[in-house]
């Protein structure tokens, strides 16, 4: 009996140390990554399908049909088994994958087309109940949802999502928080804070970091695989994060990413880096009713490369934000938030540990009182 009163509280102890999500956050470039490591990533085997052929069958083809269906360019359907046959279905997914990532529009696996597929990229779809798609850019008068007089009249490629979903009006504030279990540094928070504040800059709202996490409009968290939202992770590279569009306030990135916190990440020699304020500034688009933007220099272009920072709005991301919320009345036309918009990285070591010291504690005398005892 008394072991057993000794044994529980350790038990539920280490039960509750399992919570605990880690992702990998590096501060700099860890120097024992040696230069040239080859990097993999879940899209990779994509370019063996180079110059295939309409009405022809290849072997995986349908791993590709997938991954066009999971980004709104293939229709879902109760029946998802797809075949390895080129048909006419994948060859119009191609067509306006091409036309949305301004490729030239053949219908082919070609080489750029393959390219762009591979790159890492957000894990909201570019194509959403078959009604949205980026590519849309021509003169439109477009009004602002604040504002029923004309706003600008210009080629404009953002998107919103279908019925325009935005925080309510007269909601000028909203909350954030982070999932406990991740255990971020200070350091870490500050790089979501500068994110928020870029959109502060150029709209109405003004965001505000809270402890309560349940109660927080917006909630961010890095989780592994399948975490229970129907949009599970890949692993390194592929899909890097993904948000829900309001007022869902739902914010998740891939803890299996090497995420570079600070400095120059293109100077990172680990192949599979990801500057981390580079996704957050796209997915807080997402999570203010932004879609992705079919102009590659948006902050809203759904891909970014290993290894590249890219922190700027655009004026296309500004139209968009300013679309569903109105324009700060202290904006004077350009983001005043500076940073090198591509390709600056001075990655970091001091990973953060699977084994956190409470953790590691917890289980040692676990250990400890079972055998003991």
């Amino acid at each position: 009996m008394k072991k057993q009163q000794l044994i529980l509280p350790f038990t539920v102890s280490l039960s509750l140390t399992l919570l605990i999500v880690s992702a990998r956050l590096f501060p700099d470039v860890p120097s024992w990554i040696p230069p040239g490591t080859p990097r993999v990533g879940p899209w990779d085997a994509f370019r063996n399908f180079t110059g295939c052929r309409q009405g022809e069958n290849y072997n995986g083809l349908s791993n590709l049909k997938n991954y066009f269906q999971h980004f709104g360019y293939i229709p879902r359907s109760p029946q998802s088994n797809f075949s390895d046959d080129f048909d006419d279905d994948l060859q119009e997914a191609i067509k306006t994958y091409q036309k949305n990532f301004n490729l030239n529009v053949t219908g082919q696996l070609d080489d750029m087309t393959l390219r762009q597929v591979m790159l890492p990229r957000c894990g909201v779809a570019d194509i959403i109940n078959g009604t949205t798609t980026m590519n849309a850019g021509k003169n439109t008068e477009t009004t602002s949802n604040s504002d029923s007089k004309l706003r600008f009249h210009t080629v404009s490629h953002f998107t919103v999502f279908p019925g325009q979903p935005r925080w309510p009006e007269g909601k000028q504030e909203l909350t954030y928080a982070f999932f406990p279990g991740n255990e971020l540094t200070e350091t870490v928070k500050s790089v979501f804070a500068t994110a928020f504040a870029r959109w502060s800059e150029v709209t109405t709202l003004k965001f505000t970091e809270t402890t309560l996490y349940s109660g927080a409009d917006i909630k961010i968290g890095f989780f592994n695989g399948d975490h229970g939202d129907g949009e599970p992770f890949d692993g390194s590279l592929g899909t890097l994060a993904h948000a829900f569009s309001p007022r869902n306030g739902r914010f998740h990135l891939d803890a299996a990413e090497d995420w570079v916190v600070s400095g120059d990440v293109s100077k990172s020699t680990l192949p599979t880096a990801v500057d981390l304020e580079s996704v957050a500034v796209h997915e807080i688009g997402h999570l203010l009713g932004l879609g992705h933007s079919s102009m590659e220099e948006a902050i809203m272009f759904p891909t970014i490369s290993s290894r590249m920072k890219k922190v700027a709005l655009a004026e296309d991301d500004v139209r968009g934000i300013q679309y569903l919320y109105g324009s700060n009345p202290s904006f004077n036309g350009s983001t005043i938030t500076s940073s090198p918009e591509r390709n600056t990285g001075n990655g970091g070591c001091s990973l953060t540990s699977l084994w956190s010291p409470w953790r590691l504690f917890s289980l040692l005398t676990f250990l400890f009182f079972h055998f003991l005892l």
